[in-house]
């Protein structure tokens, strides 16, 4: 086992670092963290307390993992981050740990999170999740897989934003973002489904065409929501990706944009 340490960093206690693991010139482990092989802490960064990194995670300069909420109503509670396998998170970023309202603020693998990136506590987000420099999320929002949010997106407190979505740069999400889409404009309003998207992960023409349909319908069919969904019911035939369209929204308890 290889551990690249340099002299400057300062290691706390019950610290557990996998084979290969890099830390740079003074960066700062707390107590109880895992850090899984062959990840990189460059330097300056600061992990803090009860955080859970995975393998193969590259965490560049100045950033702070883990720290406590920007929550009034922190007492101080024993909470966790857990960042997945193969995170790759640039310069700035700042995550903080969940509240004993979850207990956790949770990061899938595959994600990238450019420079000045902040994930709120309590936060929960899926795989191969991508946010552009500046890209922030208030507490307790939900990602889902393969969501894109492009530099400087603000994304409200408990909304959720579905899979497969995309969000333009310098907007904001005040409500939950429906999955396959694209967003943009203030306030954030429907632009068409995410064609590049699902077309780079697998979609077929039927199955893209059958979500734009969906979508005409809700946002462009001159229906209500609950119209929008008896005639989608009644005229769409079943897919995986109907059904998920359907069970977000009727999940959403911010409702959608």
């Amino acid at each position: 086992m290889t551990q690249l340490i340099h002299p400057t960093a300062i290691i706390g206690n019950k610290v557990e670092l996998g084979s290969n693991v890099m830390v740079g010139p003074y960066s700062v482990i707390e107590n109880n963290v895992q850090i899984g092989d062959n990840s990189k802490i460059r330097n300056f960064v600061t992990i803090c307390e009860n955080t859970q990194i995975g393998k193969d995670c590259d965490i560049f300069h100045n950033s702070s993992i883990g720290e406590i909420p920007q929550d009034l109503k922190f007492e101080g509670e024993q909470t966790k981050t857990i960042i997945g396998d193969r995170a790759k998170i640039r310069e700035s970023v700042t995550i903080n740990r969940g509240t004993k309202a979850l207990g956790e603020t949770r990061i899938g693998d595959d994600c990238l999170f450019m420079a000045y990136v902040h994930i709120g506590h309590d936060s929960i987000i899926g795989n191969n999740v991508i946010m552009a420099n500046m890209a922030t999320l208030g507490g307790h929002v939900v990602i889902d897989d393969w969501v894109s949010l492009g530099g400087g997106v603000l994304v409200h407190q408990f909304c959720k934003i579905g899979t497969h979505t995309f969000i333009g740069g310098g907007f904001r999400a005040v409500q939950d973002v429906p999955p396959f889409i694209l967003a943009a404009k203030e306030p954030l309003k429907y632009q068409g489904i995410n064609k590049v998207g699902l077309k780079r992960r697998g979609f077929d023409q039927e199955s893209r065409n059958d979500i734009k349909e969906i979508y005409k319908l809700i946002f462009r069919g001159g229906l209500n929501i609950s119209q929008a969904i008896l005639k989608i019911k009644k005229n769409i035939k079943p897919s995986f990706h109907k059904e998920y369209i359907l069970n977000f929204i009727k999940n959403s308890k911010r409702g959608i944009i």
